[in-house]
């Protein structure tokens, strides 16, 4: 079985804002490495297509089982992406954040 993921727009625009934060870092320091933006991306999309098949290895995120967590691994430590199982077909990632951020915006 195979799912289709789709992104909300607060998700997307949670994904641009991730891209500013490295890109921004990135470019203030003196041997900042503009290829870490691209593998922090290629990190998210690789994460992201495991949804289409492993959801439920995934961590629970409040009470509905159906409310979900993929810890993205990255560097020391990774990003995370909440997601929700719609239906048996379905699932939508509604926020990603960095793991060290306090929660999802």
């Amino acid at each position: 079985m195979s799912f289709r993921v789709r992104l909300t727009r607060e998700a997307a625009e949670d994904l641009a804002q991730l891209f500013d934060v490295v890109l921004e870092r990135e470019l203030q320091r003196h041997d900042g490495d503009l290829e870490l933006v691209e593998r922090a991306l290629q990190a998210i999309k690789d994460g992201m297509s495991t949804l289409r098949t492993s959801l439920f290895t995934c961590r629970k995120a409040g009470q509905s089982p159906f409310v979900r967590e993929l810890v993205i691994p990255f560097g020391r430590s990774g990003y995370v992406a909440l997601f929700e199982i719609i239906d048996a077909e379905d699932v939508v990632v509604t926020a990603v954040r960095h793991q060290l951020e306090d929660d999802y915006h």
